[in-house]
């Protein structure tokens, strides 16, 4: 018999991914393994390949890889650059600067803009990076679209429109794993070579499957790019995924629950998951404000829809902070990473989330600030009940 002391009612999982799975979903990776040689998986692998392109918004490939999203940056670069070739980042935040360091690992030179971690990156600064390089020795610029560690999302079609404007021809890659889903995405539209993506945050999914959208421009530079790739290659998925399978074993329960999780998305409504999203952030950051706490975004024009990162005030740990919360009302929140270890704790509103669940984890937040000690000011719920209120009565008046 355990000694566990039972918490009654579900657990709160309002970190930033993996988000909470629903029962749907659940029950559709539940059903019996079938052949991954058969015609009956070859008609659910080519449904799933078809789906996906339509929350990346493409009719180019989409690429299916049984890992997180660190193995679809892996593929991304080496199917694409070459040793010793100048790739350009921006300094986020904690993803950012992972997938810098792993660009330097396997070869490539970064050049890294920093920035605070307050901010998303910035257009103008990517554009006057691009026309220094006149040599054309930047092969990349590399965006994560949403900063999952610290609230900041990124303009992408600005990006393009910038890189445009400098008259480069570095491709265009972007982290789109905590906003796919959950942030209007257009990989065609905004001219985007390289878009990666994983399963476990807006398409509702455990972890492990990452998907990358590939542009006519990025298979053509496979072609002469010389990293080493084996299992990350391109060529071999591609050739493979056109009649429905894979150069190895699939995640056959996985692509179940993707394929219910992208019909669920467009029952929903692409655009109405989007404002959800939006209205969810707006709310989360009308309760921070009212709390007397800081949104560690600094930037109104950067606040993320999918996660909200708040500052704790000075001589007060968000690690134990986090772990009281979790204790008395059963609810986890994200950690702060790397250099906001100890600052931050990080509110998730993505992937299937709705009014009640944001009004129940601001709840418990607000009582968790009491508990603590924090100093705050009372009716941060109240103001995001508000927000909610307006956005809903603003739907209704508009039907």
């Amino acid at each position: 018999m355990s000694n566990t002391t039972r918490q009654p009612g579900r657990h709160f999982l309002q970190i930033p991914g993996p988000t909470p799975v629903p029962e749907r979903i659940i029950q559709a990776m539940a059903r019996t393994i079938i052949d991954h040689r058969s015609q009956a998986f070859a008609d659910l692998s080519l449904r799933v390949i078809n789906g996906i392109k339509t929350i990346f918004k493409t009719k180019q490939p989409v690429i299916l890889y049984p890992s997180s999203g660190t193995g679809a940056w892996e593929a991304a670069l080496v199917n694409t650059l070459s040793p010793g070739d100048k790739v350009l980042m921006v300094e986020t935040g904690q993803f950012a600067t992972l997938w810098k360091d792993m660009a330097a690992k396997i070869g490539l030179v970064p050049e890294f803009l920093p920035t605070d971690w307050r901010t998303g990156a910035e257009a103008d600064a990517i554009e006057s990076a691009l026309k220094r390089d006149t040599a054309h020795e930047i092969k990349a610029v590399c965006v994560v679209h949403n900063e999952t560690a610290t609230g900041c999302r990124s303009w992408i079609q600005d990006i393009r429109k910038a890189m445009d404007a400098a008259g480069h021809p570095a491709l265009l890659m972007v982290d789109t794993i905590s906003s796919l889903g959950c942030l209007d995405y257009r990989h065609d539209e905004w001219g985007v070579d390289v878009s990666i993506s994983g399963s476990q945050k807006g398409l509702m999914l455990p972890p492990g499957l990452s998907f990358t959208a590939v542009s006519e421009k990025a298979l053509e530079a496979a072609k002469s790019a010389s990293l080493q790739r084996s299992y990350w290659s391109w060529q071999d998925m591609i050739a493979s995924n056109a009649s429905g399978f894979f150069p190895f074993t699939p995640a056959t329960g996985l692509l179940y629950g993707l394929e219910t999780a992208i019909t669920m998305l467009h029952e929903e409504g692409l655009d109405n998951v989007f404002a959800r999203h939006e209205r969810h952030g707006r709310a989360t950051r009308a309760a921070v404000e009212t709390w007397g706490l800081e949104v560690l975004c600094r930037d109104p024009k950067y606040y993320s829809p999918a996660v909200t990162s708040v500052l704790m005030p000075e001589g007060y740990n968000a690690d134990t902070f986090r772990a009281l919360v979790l204790e008395n009302f059963n609810m986890s929140l994200g950690t702060g990473l790397n250099r906001l270890s100890g600052k931050v704790f990080r509110i998730g509103h993505l992937g299937d989330t709705n009014d009640l669940t944001i009004m129940g984890a601001l709840s418990g937040v607000e009582m968790g600030l009491e508990l603590a000690g924090v100093p705050h000011a009372k009716g941060g719920v109240t103001a995001a009940m508000a927000e909610i209120t307006r956005a809903t009565n603003q739907v209704r008046a508009a039907a």
